[in-house]
């Protein structure tokens, strides 16, 4: 039922794309510091569905690495991989998670159902750790098995000293630890609970000094629509100290900030946050900042700073106090994955943020599929998105080959990892001259 819904839900969202955007000049998408985001135009109970159909890579197909640069499989066969956490001794481990959808309550519910089941992005989830082991160093992992399993949509991880620390969709857990150990079957704690469902994924990032873990948590819905009551604790980014095993929400209105990232030479925190939706193709953009304690970035009331959303019951005071985030990525690139990568990493490339893409499914003309890398000069972007891995969808958008997630720097300091939840692959990026 679901596949023959999708495919009218499709043949539907194409003539709606059609109507809605014959009139239309082809804009530019809305990025850097400065970003020229059009006027909102609300969609209103008919919004734009355009997701392409998962497809998969075909043997020996690999996405496009930009010059200079080579891109293998470094592990393939696994079961929508999410996101990634590199172990002292080099062990890759690999968060295996997907949606789950609760039973739909209109029409509209039962539209996005299907068209998401149809891009392979809600189904049964895994619910496990994969590690990931790569021997002999020649850039493909000869080990793959379970790590953990038993968990509840697990994303983000952390190791700090003899704990290991994962975001489930309900909380953070805690589990001991035994250095080297290629599997972990112990009773984990919760240390703090999350409300799950909604933006469903939970980022970890420690602290340098390893006392303190952020966790990203996102909102319930798209602007707030089931009540603001249902939003509490969520669209933020939480601080928990490791002693003292208390939380608080660090930064708020964040509607979806899941990878966060060190900006080494300031220490500063920065996160990707996936906007709203229903108002445009590029109108708000996704975007990339850095993050104030006690900041306030203006979901479900505004966006890129003051810009009110009329479709929204208003806080004016919070509003007055919402931050302008410092880099727009374009409008729905369901900017997901981000680390820090140091001049040297790879060829041509200098200090700056790497970003995973993970792509749109709401707007005319497909954004995202891709890997991109962010130039940083004195603590701040500087400069345009640069390409780092494309040709994750196919020139006529019907089908995605792979949709990137979490990005990380490899163990040997020269290599980037990239999770593609679609391709159910982890893809290793190094210099071309590389040897492994």
């Amino acid at each position: 039922m679901y596949r023959l819904f999708a495919s009218l839900v499709a043949l539907i969202g194409n003539v709606v794309v059609f109507i809605r955007h014959q009139n239309d000049r082809i804009m530019g998408q809305a990025v850097g510091q400065a970003p020229a985001i059009p006027a909102a135009k609300p969609q209103g109970s008919v919004p734009t569905l355009k997701m392409p159909t998962a497809r998969g890579w075909d043997e020996g197909q690999t996405p496009i690495a930009s010059q200079g640069l080579k891109v293998n499989a470094f592990a393939s066969g696994l079961k929508h991989p999410r996101w990634i956490q590199i172990m002292p001794n080099g062990d890759v481990l690999v968060a295996e998670a997907l949606s789950v959808a609760g039973p739909p309550k209109s029409l509209f519910d039962l539209a996005m159902i299907s068209t998401m089941k149809r891009a392979a992005a809600l189904g049964v989830s895994p619910n496990r750790i994969t590690l990931l082991r790569d021997s002999d160093g020649d850039g493909v992992a000869e080990l793959q098995k379970v790590f953990m399993d038993g968990l509840n949509q697990p994303f983000g991880m952390a190791l700090l000293k003899n704990q290991f620390y994962v975001g489930n969709t309900d909380g953070l857990v805690v589990f001991p630890y035994e250095p080297g150990s290629d599997r972990i079957t112990a009773k984990g704690r919760k240390l703090v609970d999350f409300k799950p469902g909604g933006h469903w994924t939970r980022s970890l990032l420690p602290s340098a000094n390893g006392q303190k873990i952020y966790v990203g948590v996102g909102s319930l819905s798209n602007i707030g629509e089931h009540g603001m009551e249902a939003e509490e604790g969520r669209a933020a980014i939480y601080e928990f100290e490791v002693e003292s095993e208390k939380s608080r929400i660090f930064a708020s209105g964040l509607r979806n900030a899941v990878g966060m990232a060190w900006e080494p030479h300031t220490n500063i925190l920065w996160t990707v946050v996936n906007e709203r939706d229903g108002l445009g193709d590029e109108t708000p953009p996704d975007y990339l900042t850095s993050v104030q304690d006690g900041g306030f970035y203006g979901w479900p009331y505004s966006y890129w700073g003051q810009t009110i959303d009329d479709r929204v019951p208003q806080d004016e005071a919070l509003v007055a106090s919402a931050l302008q985030p410092d880099y727009a990525l374009g409008g729905h690139t369901a900017s997901l994955g981000l680390c820090w990568m140091p001049e040297g990493t790879l060829p041509g490339f200098p200090d700056g943020m790497v970003i995973g893409q993970h792509g749109s499914w709401n707007r005319s003309k497909l954004s995202g599929y891709r890997v991109v890398f962010i130039p940083f000069v004195n603590g701040k972007p500087s400069g345009p998105p640069r390409d780092i891995l494309s040709g994750f969808l196919a020139p006529d958008e019907r089908v995605s080959y792979g949709r990137p997630v979490g990005v990380t720097i490899g163990h040997d300091g020269k290599s980037l990892l990239v999770a593609d939840d679609v391709g159910d692959v982890i893809w290793r990026v190094t210099g071309a001259n590389a040897q492994a």
